[in-house]
C-alpha cells in the first residue's frame, strides 16, 4: 500500500470483492483491496453451489483467489480495516484504512454481514459443521435427514418451508411461542412438519455433530442438523455514514451495476441482503466492477474530449414514496 491515490478502493474480501478487484485489474485500474479478516462464512468447512468450486474450503478459496489477483501488479491487498470514508469536494473519497488515510476516485463496499448465532446452550460447538444458516449451502448433505429449522413467527416458517426441498423430516423449533397465525399452522401440520414450542435447554452432540435438541420439559428430539433464521449484522456501517438509501430488509439499494444512491459508491454481496450464496456475491462483485470501470472510462474520455470534469454514476431509480430505513433492520426471510 505504498502509494496514497488509487481508482478504487474495496472494502471487504471475501467472494465479492476478490471478484471485483480481479475484474478492475484486469482493466489496468489502480486497485487497494482492504480485509479486515471476517468473512461470514470463517466457521464452514466448505462453499457450496460454487460452479468448479463446489466443496471448497473458504480458505482454499481465498488462497487460490490471491494467487491469481497476485498476477496484476496494479491490485494491492492490506489486512487492515476500513473505519470511515469522505466525500471529497473532487468527487473523490478520502479512505481512513488503519492508521493512514487514501484517497480513490470510486468505492465499493463489500463488507458482507454477520450472523446471529441463536441463544441456546452450546450452538457455537455446531456452527459450521451441524448448524447452518442456509439450506442451498449445506441442505444436500443432509438430504432426508431429520433435520430442525429454527425461528419464531414468519422467519421460522419461511425456512421451515425452504427445507421441505432438501427432506421430509422437519421440525420447527420456536425456543417458546411462535407467533404463527392458525392457517401456518395447518400448513406446516399438512406438510408434516412438527411444530415445538417448548423453551430449549441446549443442543447434545459431540465432535461437531448435533445428535438431539434438548428441551427444559425434559424431552430430548433426535436431529442431524439444524438450520436457522435470524437477523444478520453489517459488518460495516461505512453506506450508512456516506449517506446511502436502504431499502425496507435493511439491505443497501441499489441500481445498475450495484451503484448505490451515493455517486462513486457500489456495493456487491450480502449487504444487499438478495440472494446470499456465494457465487451470487461474485457475480455481483464483477457487475460493480464493470459499472465502476465504465463510470471511469466515461469520466476520462469526457475530460480529455471537452476538458470538462464530471461524476459519472449510473442512476438510481428510487420508488415514489419510499422512506429511507435504518441499516440494522432485519433481512427479508425467505
Amino acid at each position: 500500500m505504498a502509494q496514497s491515490a488509487w481508482d478504487v478502493v474495496i472494502v471487504g474480501a471475501g467472494p465479492a470483492g476478490l471478484s471485483a478487484a480481479l475484474v478492475l485489474g484486469r482493466a489496468c485500474r489502480r486497485v487497494l483491496v482492504c480485509d479486515r479478516g471476517t468473512p461470514r462464512n470463517r466457521a464452514s468447512k466448505a462453499i457450496n453451489a460454487f460452479l468448479t468450486r463446489d466443496g471448497i474450503s473458504p480458505g482454499e478459496f481465498r488462497r487460490i483467489a490471491h494467487l491469481e489477483l497476485h498476477r496484476y501488479p496494479n491490485v494491492a491487498r492490506v489486512a487492515a480495516e476500513v473505519t470511515r470514508a469522505a466525500r471529497l469536494s473532487d468527487g473523490g473519497f478520502a479512505v481512513r484504512v488503519a492508521n493512514r488515510t487514501v484517497t480513490c476516485r470510486k468505492l465499493l463496499i463489500a463488507t458482507g454481514v454477520l450472523d446471529r448465532l441463536p441463544n441456546i446452550a452450546g450452538i457455537d460447538r455446531f456452527f459450521g459443521s451441524s448448524v447452518f444458516q442456509c439450506p442451498y449451502c449445506d441442505g444436500w448433505e443432509v438430504r432426508g435427514a431429520p433435520v430442525a429449522a429454527y425461528g419464531k413467527r414468519q422467519r421460522g416458517f419461511e425456512i421451515a418451508r425452504a427445507l421441505t426441498a432438501w427432506t421430509d423430516d422437519i421440525a420447527l423449533c420456536t425456543n417458546g411461542p411462535s407467533g404463527l397465525s392458525r392457517s401456518d399452522k395447518l400448513g406446516l401440520r399438512r406438510n408434516r412438519i412438527r411444530l415445538c414450542e417448548q423453551p430449549i435447554l441446549r443442543l447434545r452432540g459431540s465432535d461437531g455433530k448435533l445428535q438431539a435438541i434438548e428441551f427444559t420439559a425434559g424431552e430430548a428430539l433426535p436431529r442431524s442438523a439444524l438450520f436457522f433464521d435470524t437477523a444478520c449484522t453489517d459488518q460495516s456501517q461505512l453506506a450508512a455514514s456516506l449517506g446511502c438509501q436502504f431499502n425496507r430488509s435493511g439491505g443497501i439499494r441499489c441500481g445498475q451495476y450495484e451503484a448505490t444512491s451515493v455517486p462513486g459508491v457500489f456495493v456487491a454481496g450480502n449487504i444487499i441482503k438478495d440472494v446470499q450464496l456465494s457465487i451470487v456475491a461474485a457475480a455481483e462483485g464483477a457487475r460493480a466492477a464493470f459499472g465502476i470501470n465504465r463510470s471511469l472510462t466515461r469520466e476520462d474520455f469526457s475530460r480529455k474530449a471537452s476538458g470538462v470534469r464530471h461524476i459519472e454514476h449510473p442512476t438510481l431509480q428510487i420508488p415514489s414514496g419510499q422512506k429511507r430505513v435504518v441499516a440494522n433492520s432485519p433481512s427479508h426471510p425467505r
